[in-house]
């Protein structure tokens, strides 16, 4: 049974944000929605939920359609409330005197601590806060669940608890979920839809599977584009010599052949679409200067310890060798951050019990983007790097920050925005070793992959710290776990991350 129907549904805020979308929801679908910062997956939800009016096209919702819907952030009227008395209020009044007892059911359903329920939101973290919108959604028992980007400040074993939530939902609840974490695509959805300026595609397949679909119908598409641009060539190429013949000769039937075959081209041509190119990840390339030394970082067996003095554990002897991707891996509070801060301190030339070789040129991202001030804009962020203004802007653009941002001040883009300029900028640094602490918070899925690519294919050494599983997995090559006050390497990242989904970690 169909609970939602799309039709020819069209956005366009100053620009086309994705047109011509038809598309049917059913019953027990679970669907991923995936597009790149900015091009509409929010937006959509908001017109599901009737919040939002479409451009052009059509909503039809199943007669008494329930639509729960998770956004991204709690509404500021609401931080005040207690996580309990959120869920509670988004019972009917009538239902909330004597049917409070359904919300220590959804709570204890989604592992809410009982101190956290009578915690007020904004004392909460952003993990805590997006499982109290959830559990305040799910309450209201909903047909149709809309989940906006729901791992967002979730550590794995939250992550987990979410992912076996969803998969434990009744059989006739429909989800769609927008997200860029492609393992949590992967464990629960059913279905994809890449949404698009133009032609979007809906594949009924979990994400991995569906992006290899999606790879194969732009090649298609890029080889159709190509053979059609051939034929409407081919057919100029005969319409010239034939044209010359009928002048020649004198033949009016030649010359109108000639128009006829002239006429084809402009049709094919007229009708040949190029493949969809992604503009929202921007232009990630970063280099390699390039060192002889054999370890950039040395660690004699180090002590880690918080900033008041306390022990947290001890590196054992270890190197950092050119060519090394090296993922930190540890429960949160373990001291992942310590180190990186560490490493940093010894490569910045501060004082720390490190050893770092002279030859090694640092590119460093943190979590926070602290590297990047909010009241520069784009421009001033990257114009000490001598390249003139023309090609500034020229390479900004390459890097998916637009015309319109790039004398916006910082503090006013957006977190992907921001993201993709700091990319840049470590590109422009040109080092030898990167230091990156969470890089794929606020990229999108374009952005992650190709920042992926340039890590790997530059054979660049780097220290990285993700919870992205999917990243971890396609970057690292070597992998470090703080495990019981000790930094021990491993083979695979697959077990830690199994503990920490679990809740077994040691």
């Amino acid at each position: 049974m169909s609970l939602l129907t799309l039709q020819n549904l069209s956005i366009t805020l100053g620009d086309p944000l994705f047109s011509d979308l038809t598309l049917t929801l059913h019953k027990g679908d679970r669907l991923g929605l995936v597009a790149a910062n900015g091009r509409g997956k929010t937006t959509l939800l908001h017109c599901l939920t009737g919040e939002n009016e479409p451009t052009s096209g059509d909503i039809t919702r199943a007669r008494g359609l329930r639509i729960g819907h998770v956004a991204q952030y709690v509404p500021d009227e609401h931080l005040d409330q207690t996580l309990y008395d959120l869920v509670l209020a988004a019972l009917p009044s009538e239902q909330a005197d004597y049917e409070s007892w359904r919300v220590d059911v959804v709570l204890g359903d989604l592992a809410v601590p009982y101190d956290l329920q009578q915690t007020r939101l904004r004392e909460l973290s952003g993990g805590w806060q997006r499982t109290a919108m959830l559990a305040a959604a799910w309450i209201t028992e909903p047909d149709v669940l809309l989940l906006d980007e729901p791992t967002n400040h979730l550590d794995l074993h939250r992550i987990g608890l979410l992912e076996n939530w969803l998969r434990a939902l009744p059989r006739d609840v429909a989800v769609i979920m927008t997200s860029h974490d492609r393992a949590f695509l992967d464990a629960v959805s059913t279905r994809t839809l890449f949404l698009r300026a133009d032609r979007s595609r809906d594949f009924a397949l979990p994400f991995s599977p569906a992006r290899a679909a999606l790879d194969e119908a732009d090649a298609a598409d890029e080889r159709r584009f190509a053979n059609d641009l051939n034929k409407a060539s081919q057919l100029r190429r005969q319409a010239a010599k034939l044209k010359n013949i009928g002048i020649n000769s004198g033949s009016d039937l030649l010359i109108t052949k000639t128009k006829q075959l002239t006429e084809r081209a402009a049709k094919i041509e007229a009708a040949a679409k190029p493949a969809h190119r992604e503009k929202g990840a921007g232009d990630i390339k970063l280099g390699n200067a390039g060192t002889h030394t054999k370890a950039l970082v040395t660690f004699d067996d180090v002590q880690v310890e918080i900033p008041d003095g306390r022990p947290l554990y001890r590196t054992g002897e270890k190197w950092i060798t050119p060519g090394d991707r090296i993922v930190l891996l540890g429960a949160n509070g373990t001291g992942k951050t310590q180190l990186i801060q560490m490493v940093h301190r010894a490569l910045i030339g501060g004082k720390s019990p490190l050893r770092a070789a002279p030859s090694v040129a640092l590119g460093y991202s943190d979590q926070h983007l602290s590297q990047l001030s909010d009241a520069e804009t784009p421009m001033q962020t990257i114009d000490g790097f001598g390249l003139g203004d023309q090609r500034a802007r020229g390479l900004l653009a390459g890097a998916g920050v637009t015309i319109q941002m790039q004398d916006t001040p910082l503090g006013k883009l957006s977190g992907g925005q921001k993201a993709r300029l700091a990319m840049l900028v470590l590109r422009l640094e040109h080092p030898n070793f990167y230091l990156l602490d969470e890089p794929t918070n606020h990229l999108d899925i374009e952005g992650q992959e190709a920042l992926e690519e340039e890590l790997t294919s530059h054979d660049a050494a780097c220290l990285l710290v993700s919870h992205d599983r999917s990243f971890v997995r396609h970057v690292g090559n070597r992998f470090w776990w703080i495990d019981r006050r000790r930094l021990i390497e491993i083979d695979g990242p697959d077990d830690f991350f199994a503990k920490q989904m679990s809740g077994t970690m040691g």
